[in-house]
């Protein structure tokens, strides 16, 4: 039945969205996290790649997870000479988390989940209708 399909692929479309906003979450959550000595890192963002996943038994290709990695752009420096993780400038390392981004990512995946859900609700509301016409 065509329902299931279209049930299944919104289904999996908020899992991954689900997924994304707690990667989304850690990050802004660590986002002013430091290294504890000169010699250690700070947070490094994460981020989640989608892949295409066929689903044999409904014959249709649903997102999931490929993976969720870290981000490998440089993190920033800020000067505090007396933080215990400082460098011999004085400089301490700090995430490579941008809050703008991450709120842009966050009110996109927002957005897909918001309209998945709207696709089940959509569906349902086909098949409720379609039963009321046939008794």
């Amino acid at each position: 039945m065509d329902f299931d399909k279209t049930l299944s692929i919104a289904a999996a479309g908020m899992m991954v969205q689900n997924v994304r906003v707690r990667v989304i979450s850690e990050n802004i959550a660590n986002a002013g996290s430091l290294a504890d000595s000169p010699d250690g890192l700070p947070y490094r963002r994460k981020y989640v790649s989608f892949q295409n996943t066929l689903n044999r038994e409904l014959g249709v290709d649903l997102v999931s997870i490929k993976r969720i990695a870290t981000d490998p752009s440089d993190f920033g420096r800020r000067y505090q000479p007396q933080h215990p993780a400082a460098d011999a400038n004085g400089y301490v390392l700090t995430p490579n988390v941008r809050g703008l981004t991450e709120m842009m990512d966050l009110r996109e995946a927002q957005r897909s989940y918001d309209s998945n859900l709207r696709v089940i609700d959509a569906a349902r509301t086909m098949l409720s209708r379609t039963i009321e016409l046939l008794r």
